[in-house]
């Protein structure tokens, strides 16, 4: 793996303290952290990924557009693996994390590496 990238629909401020309370890197820096944090304070990434949530209900404060809570695994720019935690009664997948979580992220990507592998050897 060559990077987690943990990206958020908050604004540049909030991630860059956010990684520096975790002890990871922005996107831009240049550091060999595995680790990076990038801010998508317009929600470009997100409405790209279609992962917009759209769940009726109050807005939270200075906080005009959410994301769903979703873990990819991309190889070589194309997203192999999508996983999206939401449910009818808990939309922004907070509740019932647990598909986008390292565990499970780490069991399905094992398991595309055993297919491509097997697909190749065929």
């Amino acid at each position: 793996m060559d990077d987690v990238i943990i990206y958020s629909v908050n604004d540049a401020a909030v991630v860059l303290a956010w990684a520096e309370q975790q002890g990871a890197s922005p996107l831009e820096a240049n550091t060999n952290s595995l680790v990076h944090l990038y801010a998508d304070p317009y929600s470009s990434v997100t409405e790209a990924l279609k992962l917009e949530m759209h769940a009726s209900g109050p807005k939270m404060v200075g906080l005009l557009q959410r994301c769903k809570r979703h873990a990819l695994y991309v190889v070589n720019g194309i997203v192999q693996i999508k996983r999206v935690a939401e449910a009818e009664d808990d939309p922004a997948g907070d509740d019932f994390p647990d598909v986008t979580l390292a565990d499970a992220m780490i069991l399905a990507i094992q398991g595309y590496n055993e297919s491509t592998k097997a697909e190749a050897e065929l």
